[in-house]
C-alpha cells in the first residue's frame, strides 16, 4: 500500500499527530543525548552501537561482521572499517572461530565492556528522564 493511497486506513486527527510529534521530538532527544555523551566519553555514536550490538547479540558474545551489519543496518565493508577502529583502539578483537575457520568473531574486550557498562547506565538514566516522551502514540480501531 503506497502513502499516498487514499484507502491507507482511518485519518490521522490532531491528537495522534501531537502524540506523533511528541514521540519524534523524544527519539530525537534521546540520539542527540547519546551522539554527545558517546563523543565526550571518546566514541563515535557508531562505535557505541557496535559495542551494544555485541554485548546484546542474542544467546552468544560474539557476532561475525555480517551480522553487525545487519544489526547496524550498514554495508559490510563499512561495518569491517568500523571494526578496525574498534580494535585499534582496544574495544573489541576478532577470533577464529573453532568450529569453521573461515569465520571471524568479533568479540568485546576488557576495555570494551568497562566502556559500554558506562555508556549504557548513562543512557539507561536517560530514558528514564525521557519517561512519557518515548512511550510509542496509541491509535484507534478503524472503524
Amino acid at each position: 500500500m503506497a502513502l499516498d493511497d487514499p484507502s491507507a486506513g482511518v485519518p490521522l486527527g490532531k491528537q495522534d499527530f501531537e502524540a506523533l510529534a511528541r514521540f519524534r521530538f523524544g527519539i530525537r532527544r534521546y540520539l542527540r543525548f547519546s551522539e554527545e555523551t558517546v563523543r565526550r566519553h571518546g566514541l563515535t555514536p557508531q562505535q557505541y552501537q557496535l559495542l551494544l550490538a555485541l554485548k546484546g547479540f542474542p544467546e552468544r558474545d560474539w557476532a561475525t561482521v555480517g551480522e553487525l551489519a545487519d544489526r547496524l543496518q550498514l554495508r559490510h565493508h563499512s561495518v569491517v572499517e568500523l571494526v578496525d577502529r574498534a580494535q585499534g583502539q582496544g574495544l573489541v578483537q576478532r577470533a577464529p572461530d573453532p568450529a569453521d575457520a573461515r569465520v571471524v568473531r568479533v568479540l568485546l574486550t576488557t576495555q570494551g565492556e568497562q566502556m559500554l557498562g558506562r555508556l549504557s547506565a548513562l543512557h539507561r538514566d536517560e530514558l528514564r528522564r525521557l519517561d512519557t516522551a518515548l512511550v510509542p502514540p496509541t491509535w484507534r480501531a478503524p472503524d
